[in-house]
């Protein structure tokens, strides 16, 4: 039986898990459909998602059909969740998008149609709540073609829509040829010369959904079941099954990472290649994320030395591939079944796993051969807020709390800053930042506040930036040569890192301390943003060799080990970023506002004053759209002001869309939370005891 990996996406309140539960009673998984309001629906199982009544996690549940088995992954529809979403769509075969009849397009549809087509991921879409007050599923079928523009091939139409009443009625219509001869030069002529069989037509409907040419649409209700069942044959029939062979070698992504019972890593991932075993030894790791260090240990180069400087904390220094990957030993595996999972010996190409032994394990890992690194598909958080411990929170279980909590969603960016003792998380919104308190409060007992939510800034170089400190010369107190080139990069292009130097010049070792501490010091720029990205070449290294007394031991006040790469570091990349320079950028959003023409008057001045800058302009029966530009620190402003200015009528609609220069006011500054490489002497003392004066290295 063919598998099938299928995604549950929409905007909030669309009826996404009221859906999932239809589809789970239509395939005679479950015997009753659960409710979202009375909390017992099978996918939303955390306490804190039946009690508010929306997704926050992910969730995996199994059914089948007549010839495929369907893997159904129910997702978050609020945008604070967007990541959740993010992390699912990269082990999709296909999905099934959610609009309502009743609110229609939103911005969060258009933000997940734009994603599905330009991953390639065939998509059908269901519009929900046809037997809702207000449904018009004419409406929604134009607003849908006008506002997502992508082609569309109603695969039937509503019936006595806004009652109880409301079925669906399949039948390709009349424009339906039109729309597939796009695509398809023969279809075109057949349709011109004598017309064309339905029976080609839904062929053609299947080829061209499967490439994700078009995208079929039904109407029905999740709540009454009209439509579902002509949705679930879609599914069988208009979307690819997954493949991959079992007998290649392994190649597996984790989505997902949560922690069992006794605090143990469950990893989720999606096998695309080979088999997986329990009792397997395999690598995990984002793999191909070196730069030109990348592969040195299994071409031979230098891998073990009395410096260490890799990353071989905790569960990741149990083992190490060829490749400096960590391995991990597999203890036990299970496979999705209906509403639950099942422990199994083996897992093929296609499923979906659960995974326990891999201690180190990490979102966004590879398992076997080295993937691609994560590429990010929905915009980064734009916030961030410090979290404050209520009375008889400790500081340091809070601190595990989030950490933890960051292995489930990498994308709360925990940021500790130890001279202050805050801590702050990266946050998508308001909501998000409720969930996180709830989660403390109920999974840790820890009680928390949370200050103003800030926006958050990055920062790019102006220019091409050059430092170097060389061995045993001052004013470099430390026993290494290291020499660094930094240059701009294109936007979304990530922190590579370069080598101008022979890597059989120094232990790999070494190699790797300067390039982790290169990353980990871009996370602070010269206002304290981080670096997203650059370009950072290492021009010039050096070392001095083990050293050690007669009939004594290694001497490491002689001798250069990790930490002398590491501490210098900062201080050489601080130094071309100063020459470089640094620009701060802040996030910009993309907004659509649709408002009475008679109030653009007074609108217009205003968003002139918070920074917004409207590229188009259209009209609509009902009055006038704005579309353009708004810096996100003042879209919660906007959306304040809004119902004043418009008598209430006014919709808005906003996304980020890119970084931009600071244009108004001061530059915005970051409290630092490293030691501080901008200032020399407080960065020696802070790291070595020491201002450079000759004192004893320090241990």
């Amino acid at each position: 039986m063919h598998l099938l990996n299928l995604g549950i996406l929409a905007h909030v309140d669309a009826g996404k898990t009221s859906l999932t539960e239809r589809l789970l009673h239509t395939a005679g998984v479950i015997d009753e459909v659960g409710s979202v309001d009375d909390g017992n629906t099978r996918t939303d199982t955390l306490a804190l998602e039946r009690r508010r009544g929306i997704t926050i996690k992910s969730a995996v549940v199994s059914f089948p059909l007549d010839g495929v088995t369907v893997n159904l992954i129910d997702t978050p529809g609020h945008p604070d969740f967007i990541a959740e979403v993010e992390r699912v769509l990269g082990i999709l075969d296909g999905a099934v998008l959610v609009v309502s009849a009743v609110e229609g397009v939103q911005a969060q549809t258009r933000v997940l149609m734009r994603t599905l087509r330009r991953l390639g991921i065939p998509a059908l879409i269901f519009v929900n709540k046809i037997d809702r007050r207000g449904a018009n599923g004419p409406a929604v079928l134009e607003q849908m073609a006008r506002r997502l523009a992508v082609p569309l091939v109603p695969m039937g139409s509503p019936a006595s829509p806004g009652t109880r009443a409301a079925r669906f009625e399949p039948g390709l219509g009349p424009a339906v040829p039109e729309v597939l001869a796009d695509h398809d030069d023969d279809l075109l002529a057949a349709y011109l010369d004598r017309g064309i069989p339905d029976s080609r037509l839904y062929a053609a409907v299947a080829a061209q959904a499967r490439r994700s040419l078009v995208h079929p649409v039904y109407f029905g209700s999740a709540v009454t079941g009209a439509g579902v069942p002509e949705l679930v044959a879609g599914i069988e029939q208009l979307l690819p099954a997954a493949g991959g062979d079992p007998a290649g070698p392994l190649s597996a992504s984790v989505f997902k990472v949560e922690r069992g019972p006794a605090g143990e890593k469950v990893a989720y991932a999606r096998i695309f290649s080979g088999t997986l075993r329990v009792r397997d030894r395999i690598p995990f790791g984002s793999g191909g994320d070196g730069g030109d260090l990348a592969g040195v240990r299994a071409r031979g180069g230098a891998v073990d030395s009395p410096a260490g400087g890799g990353r071989t904390t905790g569960a990741r220094a149990a083992g190490r591939a060829r490749d400096g990957r960590p391995e991990g030993r597999v203890t036990a595996l299970s496979v999705f079944e209906g509403a639950g999972d099942a422990r199994r010996e083996s897992a093929g190409a296609g499923r979906i796993v659960k995974i326990w032994g891999l201690g180190g394990i990490r979102i966004g890992d590879a398992l076997g051969l080295p993937g691609r690194a994560h590429e990010h598909h929905f915009a980064p958080p734009t916030l961030e807020t410090v979290v404050v411990p209520g009375p008889g929170a400790d500081r340091r279980s809070l601190h595990l709390a989030l950490t933890q909590l960051a292995e489930q969603d990498p994308l709360i960016g925990v940021r500790h800053d130890e001279l202050r003792g805050q801590t702050s998380v990266s946050l998508y919104g308001e909501v998000q930042k409720e969930v996180v308190q709830a989660t403390l409060a109920e999974e840790y007992g820890l009680d928390v506040a949370f200050r103003e939510t800030t926006t958050l800034c990055i920062e790019r170089p102006a220019g091409t930036g050059r430092a170097v400190e060389f061995n045993r010369q001052d004013p470099n107190p430390f026993l290494a040569t290291v020499g660094l080139r930094v240059e701009p990069a294109s936007p979304g292009a990530g922190v590579a890192f370069r080598l101008e130097v022979e890597l059989g010049a120094m232990p790999y070792a070494f190699f790797r301390a300067v390039e982790d501490t290169v990353r980990e010091t871009l996370g602070q720029g010269l206002h304290g943003w981080r670096i997203p990205d650059c370009t950072v070449t290492m021009t010039h290294c050096g070392y001095s060799p083990r050293q050690s007394h007669a009939h004594q031991g290694f001497d490491k006040s002689m001798s250069s080990t990790g930490y002398d790469f590491r501490g210098l570091t900062p201080l050489v990349l601080t130094e071309a970023l100063r020459r470089a320079g640094t620009v701060v950028h802040e996030p910009v959003h993309r907004f659509r506002l649709e408002a009475p023409a008679d109030t653009l008057g007074a609108l217009l001045p205003v968003l002139a004053r918070l920074g917004a800058v409207p590229e188009a302009t259209g009209a609509l029966a009902a009055g006038a759209v704005l579309e353009g530009t708004v810096p996100a620190a003042r879209v919660h402003e906007l959306e304040q002001r809004l119902p004043g200015l418009t008598r209430g009528e006014g919709e808005l609609e906003t996304a980020f869309d890119h970084y931009a220069p600071v244009a108004r006011g001061a530059v915005p500054e970051r409290p630092r939370t490293d030691h501080n490489p901008l200032h020399r002497k407080e960065y020696l003392l802070n790291v070595m005891r020491r201002t450079g004066d000759g004192a004893p290295r320090a241990d």
